[in-house]
């Protein structure tokens, strides 16, 4: 079988899937998120925080990951990434990104596009003290997306990291930066397994949110 008649025999969206009312919705789309997140939390999705990043490179070429959200607030979407790594590199290039979350039990899309900016310094020390010791020492080490020649240079890095936590649990990497995308959009997508898939898209104006339905 090739992988083209394999996919032909997968299906999708075929179980009880949410309602999603787009006439009750609130009038600014963070309002709805939370709401859906919390749904999401309710029906046991797996790591619901998960969402994918995408940024472009200076050569104009996309590029896509998976990272957590940290908060949803006034300022918009955050997430963090090192300032000098890959992501915190082509942000400071062009500060336009997108990101996407999946639920795939509740065949829910979120996208939110919009221009990201670097939280304040002391926004990011404050996130960076208050992640597990493991993922402090992992940020530690630093060179993220560099190449890798030897593998055991990332366990002399790990265990020299490990040191420097024990030696002052107050230390905080200095490429660790919490940023916030502004969401100029952003989009609801409930599917349906009739294929009459319901989506909400909030657009912001000088004078607030506006929200419109799209065609499936």
């Amino acid at each position: 079988m090739t992988i083209r008649d394999l996919l032909r025999t997968l299906r999708v969206f075929d179980r009880p899937l949410p309602h999603f009312d787009a006439d009750t919705a609130p009038d600014e789309p963070a309002s709805l998120f939370a709401s859906w997140l919390g749904e999401a939390v309710d029906a046991k999705v797996v790591e619901p925080h998960v969402m994918t990043l995408s940024t472009v490179d200076p050569q104009g070429r996309p590029d896509a990951r998976v990272v957590l959200l940290r908060d949803v607030g006034a300022d918009g979407w955050r997430f963090t990434a090192s300032a000098t790594g890959a992501k915190g590199a082509q942000l400071a290039a062009n500060p336009q990104a997108a990101l996407s979350f999946y639920w795939r039990e509740q065949g829910r899309q979120v996208r939110v596009r919009g221009r990201v900016a670097a939280a304040a310094p002391s926004a990011s020390a404050a996130d960076f003290l208050g992640q597990s010791e493991g993922s402090r020492i992992a940020d530690l080490v630093g060179r993220q997306s560099t190449v890798l020649a030897d593998p055991a240079e990332l366990a002399r890095g790990m265990a020299a990291a490990r040191q420097r936590v024990a030696g002052d649990p107050r230390l905080v990497a200095p490429d660790y930066t919490v940023y916030f995308l502004t969401p100029a959009e952003v989009e609801f997508w409930q599917g349906d397994h009739q294929r009459q898939h319901i989506r909400l898209r909030y657009r912001r104006a000088d004078a607030g949110w506006g929200a419109e339905r799209l065609w499936p």
